[in-house]
């Protein structure tokens, strides 16, 4: 069939079929059809969309466009969980550990940070020695002996979404329902695991701004996994602030440390038990969502939640003597603190300037190549709704670059602070099963 016949067909708003939609990935995952007549697709996309049945499809072509991942060898319910991105958003090294301990098996495959959010990898890789390229049997081998491990994605899992994703983000076509459903599900039922967890985030830091549009996401993401056999779950969570207090790799690491010790932000605390309750529901672990969490809690008590960290972490070569004494970890040669030149309330932090902050600061990435530097970033002293006085430290930044004067009034600006106090949002908002 034709490419252009398809390209003609929905920019006609007609429903394209199981065969067009998997002739189009298929060939363009080959190389036979070209970018350009692609682009036209996905723009007619954009226009008239795609309903449940193409989006479903969308998404079994792009999954089985390459190699999938067979986890049959490990016994026991295999978990997931993504995040559709945030700043600050350390969750997995937290809750990675603390479900693991309870006894389930966490198989996950992370990715890189880009713009203003950050990648799961880019944080483990801060920690000397950390190999997150292992070979699969490794990684099935990892996950049995311990329970957990978290790597990059092979080189040939789903390759159609990495060009599809490449060519959307160059031609302004990001932004659609069914692709994002597609591109981020086709990934995870590659993985292979029996149950997913989703954290769809909205507000000014996420993808979604609205919750409006965060559910409607949620929920179609939900559909395509049960529709694929998949105990399929999700949770909106708030993104208009920072995650936590640290954005920046190590800074990250150290606040996702603290917090496996029983301390850590309350935000940061509350988003891995709510979760980490659900993938013990999940993994049938727990049948409650009160036995869940304390069962969380006993695990990060005794130490065993931290201690699952310490042992993922030399399983894949890292440094262990990082994670018992933090303080090893380097700190970045210049470090600015962010005074408040006024007393009240915080009542906003702008999300994505302070994750577009932290990467000029050097501790992301504009381009995929570029290099980042695991000192730098930020750590906030204030949250929404914390009292303020003149004088008081908002944030601190950390860089290795000197020209930062410019990035630290910027920070400054991020912070808008009210004469009364603030009502302060619930993290998870919502959950969809």
């Amino acid at each position: 069939m034709r490419m252009v016949d398809i390209i003609e067909k929905k920019k006609a708003g007609e429903q394209l079929t199981k065969d067009e939609i998997k002739s189009f990935i298929n060939g363009y995952v080959k190389g036979d059809i070209p970018d350009y007549q692609v682009s036209a697709l996905l723009m007619a996309i954009i226009f008239k969309g795609m309903d449940a049945t193409e989006t479903f499809n969308l998404t079994e072509a792009m999954l089985n466009s390459g190699d999938t991942v067979d986890l049959s060898k490990i016994k026991g319910v295999k978990v997931d969980k993504h995040s559709t991105g945030g700043v600050g958003d350390k969750v997995s090294l937290v809750l990675g550990p603390m479900v693991a301990a309870c006894g389930v098996k966490l198989a996950k495959m992370s990715g890189r940070g880009l713009g203003h959010t950050g990648g799961t990898l880019d944080k483990l890789e801060s920690i000397p020695g950390f190999k997150t390229r292992i070979p699969i049997d490794q990684f099935i081998k990892q996950v049995s002996d311990i329970g957990i491990a978290i790597i990059g994605q092979t080189d040939n899992l789903d390759p159609a979404d990495k060009k599809l994703y490449a060519l959307r983000d160059v031609t302004g076509t990001v932004n659609s329902m069914a692709l994002i459903a597609s591109s981020i599900m086709s990934k995870k039922l590659a993985s292979g695991a029996d149950t997913i967890l989703l954290d769809v985030k909205f507000g000014d830091g996420a993808f979604m701004t609205n919750i409006d549009d965060a559910r409607k996401l949620a929920q179609l993401m939900v559909d395509i996994g049960k529709h694929f056999g998949k105990d399929t779950r999700a949770e909106i969570s708030d993104m208009d602030q920072p995650l936590g207090l640290a954005v920046g790799n190590i800074l990250e690491v150290k606040e996702a440390i603290d917090t496996l010790k029983g301390n850590g932000p309350a935000d940061l605390r509350e988003i891995c038990f709510a979760s980490g309750s659900t993938m013990l529901l999940q993994a049938k672990a727990a049948q409650s969502v009160e036995e869940a969490k304390n069962l969380l809690q006993k695990k990060i008590g005794s130490g065993e939640a931290f201690n699952k960290f310490e042992q993922m972490v030399k399983a894949q070569g890292g440094d262990v003597s990082f994670i018992d004494n933090p303080s090893k970890f380097p700190v970045a040669l210049y470090k600015q603190d962010i005074k408040a030149t006024q007393s009240g309330f915080v009542s906003a932090i702008g999300a994505k300037d302070i994750g577009l902050d932290a990467m000029k600061l050097g501790a992301g990435r504009e381009k995929e190549d570029d290099r980042i530097d695991y000192t730098a970033g930020i750590v906030l002293n204030k949250k929404i709704g914390d009292k303020v006085n003149k004088g008081d430290t908002l944030a601190t930044l950390y860089t290795e670059r000197p020209s930062f004067e410019k990035i630290a009034k910027d920070i400054y600006s991020r912070f808008q602070i009210s004469d009364k106090p603030v009502q302060v949002h619930p993290i998870i908002w919502d959950t969809i099963k």
